[in-house]
């Protein structure tokens, strides 16, 4: 009779081998969903499975995966592990006056103190404290790369230089289209840092940008708030106080203030109740004329 030890050796005999070597995997699944391109992470329906190896030290340069799906057809799935660290998106959101470029100002700050070489880019449509700095609404300030598009930042930066980046910071994030091409091929192919401010919604709590499409590959997602301008509670929304319907129309607290809930409603009531008369006293001066 064969003990235990022995038919484990027998059906499994690649656990028979040293741990210094890197290990070779096979399992057996049904209906793959995909593979994950970096550590070797498999996820399957209802089903995550990590690959590692015993001696962390070793560096897996790639494993095969295969797969039997419920018509007996053997595909087998490769992919590379990359030896570079893997970089990481974090995303700040909120409305007007939450202190978003505040909070991603003191993240820069705190990364470049603990040795990592940094970038900030904005949209060179704001212009409203010049183009080459980033500035708080508390007159916090730091140099920036003003650029129409992200893609554009590894040409302007230079290879060499883009190559020894570690952490980027992106300010009023909603206004660049190519957002999530920019991101995932930063954090998930260059192994930078990525952190992503702006706003969630625009003066209609719409969508706003691209901001919220890169929430799925985020590894944190803040959301900050402001207080109401108008009652001091919390507030998430940002009311837009001229009648201008563009959806980009950039300014300060002139043309917009936080507000709560309450105060949101309410105040798109009373813009609705003032277009209303308005647009009545134009129709009786158009019919006196």
């Amino acid at each position: 009779m064969l003990t235990l030890s022995r038919m484990k050796s027998l059906l499994y005999p690649m656990l028979s081998r040293p741990t210094t070597a890197p290990l070779s995997f096979c399992f057996h699944f049904q209906e793959p969903i995909f593979v994950c391109r970096r550590y070797g992470v498999l996820t399957f329906r209802n089903q995550t499975t990590s690959v590692q190896t015993i001696n962390p030290m070793n560096k897996v340069s790639s494993f095969s995966c295969s797969t039997v799906p419920n018509h007996n057809q053997i595909r087998v799935l490769h992919t590379e592990v990359s030896g570079s660290d893997s970089g990481e998106v974090h995303v700040i959101v909120g409305p007007m006056f939450a202190g978003k470029t505040t909070t991603l100002l003191k993240r820069i700050k705190s990364e470049s103190s603990n040795g990592r070489s940094v970038a900030i880019i904005k949209s060179d449509k704001d212009t409203r404290y010049g183009l080459d700095s980033i500035v708080t609404h508390d007159g916090d300030r730091l140099p920036c790369w003003p650029l129409a598009n992200l893609s554009s930042f590894k040409q302007r930066c230079g290879s060499e230089a883009y190559s020894k980046l570690e952490v980027i910071g992106i300010d009023e994030a909603q206004f660049f289209e190519d957002l999530y091409d920019f991101c995932t091929e930063a954090a998930d192919h260059d192994g930078k840092i990525v952190i992503v401010a702006g706003l969630d919604g625009d003066y209609l709590r719409r969508s706003f940008g691209s901001v919220l499409d890169i929430i799925p590959i985020a590894d944190t997602v803040t959301k900050l708030t402001s207080r109401c301008e108008l009652c001091g509670k919390r507030a998430s929304f940002t009311l837009r106080k001229t009648e201008e319907t563009r959806t980009e129309l950039i300014a300060g607290a002139d043309v917009y203030m936080p507000v709560c809930r309450k105060h949101y409603v309410s105040g798109q009531v009373v813009k609705e109740a003032t277009r209303s008369v308005l647009e009545s006293q134009k129709v009786q001066c158009s019919s006196v004329l």
